[in-house]
């Protein structure tokens, strides 16, 4: 669907909103927070850009200031904007957007062309209520030049999407038991190959995606066609590593090739599951803080060490990996 942006015209932020204010901020610490939703809690809405702006729930005991649904939050020293379609309390530095437009498709609308502003923000330079009223913003518009809230939501709900559903209320019985974890050397655990030039205009378009040192788009920058005497990593037993500046290693759900700046490592036990292997890629990705393109992970990466739930044997645990996995908000999905 075309949206045909040049016939869009600018509309001020500040006058899009009926109600723009601070919301009343509460004190983390002086709450009883929990990481999941349980009996007679409530949404701490903060300025993270973590799951919609929801940094843990908290214990509704008589809580002042609860915010009434369908509303946005936008962070003003972050500019980091959610839409709320639940009650919830805020942390610090939280204004409330709220107008009779707003539903959760207008809203998705409005924020993803807002987020566009978000790299003029920090800081050293808050978005504060002044700057988010004067933004502007080019929106769909009616022929009398008002914005054209009804092909807002009817562009977002024509988008493909699945909502998702899990079975998975909480963590169950898994429990991370980090005194089980042992260090290990990832060149233990995987062999581990470097990828090649392998440049797109000289390929063929096809069906292998070719992992690279990105860090965007699950580390695949294109996609090829078979390509003889290459290695082609299953996916069932490999992750992809990008090595340079963004060190970040990804799960591919197809098998793959890697190119330049790029890895590929393949798990010396064949049976080891996805959940498995996401488990280690998380962990794997702890590292990241190490490295840029001053320091690659490429002479080191053999000798890195982490740290994984070990059998009493010794072994590592790939069973408890995957249960774990499996039993998180989703893993049910995998």
């Amino acid at each position: 669907m075309n949206l045909n942006a040049e016939s869009w015209k600018e509309f001020r932020l500040g006058d899009l909103f009926s109600e723009m204010y601070k919301a009343d901020a509460h004190v983390k610490s002086e709450l009883e927070c929990y990481d999941i939703s349980s009996d007679n809690t409530i949404r701490f809405i903060s300025r993270t850009e973590m799951n919609n702006g929801c940094d843990c729930y908290v214990l509704n005991n008589d809580l002042s200031g609860i915010e009434k649904g369908n509303a946005i939050s936008i962070g003003d020293t972050t500019a980091t904007c959610f839409y709320q379609g639940e009650d919830f309390v805020c942390g610090d530095h939280m204004v409330i957007c709220r107008a009779d437009w707003i539903n959760l498709y207008t809203a998705l609308f409005i924020i993803s062309i807002l987020k566009q502003e978000k790299y003029k923000y920090s800081y050293g330079r808050a978005f504060k209520m002044e700057l988010i009223s004067n933004t502007m913003l080019k929106l769909p518009a009616t022929v009398d030049s008002t914005p054209d809230w009804d092909y807002m939501e009817w562009y977002i709900k024509s988008l493909n999407h699945k909502p998702l559903t899990t079975d998975n209320r909480g963590y169950g019985s898994h429990m991370l038991g980090f005194e089980k974890w042992k260090e290990c050397k990832i060149s233990d655990l995987f062999n581990i190959y470097t990828g090649g030039d392998l440049i797109l205009a000289e390929t063929d378009n096809g069906d292998y995606p070719v992992a690279s040192n990105s860090s965007n788009n699950n580390n695949i920058a294109f996609y090829s066609s078979f390509i003889p005497n290459r290695k082609l990593f299953n996916h069932t037993c490999s992750i992809s590593i990008a090595d340079r500046g963004a060190f970040k290693a990804f799960v591919q759900p197809r098998d793959f090739y890697i190119g330049t700046r790029a890895k590929g490592l393949e798990c010396k036990d064949k049976d080891i599951s996805t959940a498995s292997l996401l488990f280690i890629v998380t962990v794997i990705n702890q590292q990241s803080f190490r490295f840029s393109y001053g320091y690659n992970c490429c002479a080191h990466l053999n000798d890195m060490i982490i740290k994984l739930p070990m059998k009493n044997d010794g072994s590592v645990d790939y069973n408890f990996m995957e249960n774990y996995i499996k039993s998180l908000p989703y893993g049910d999905r995998i």
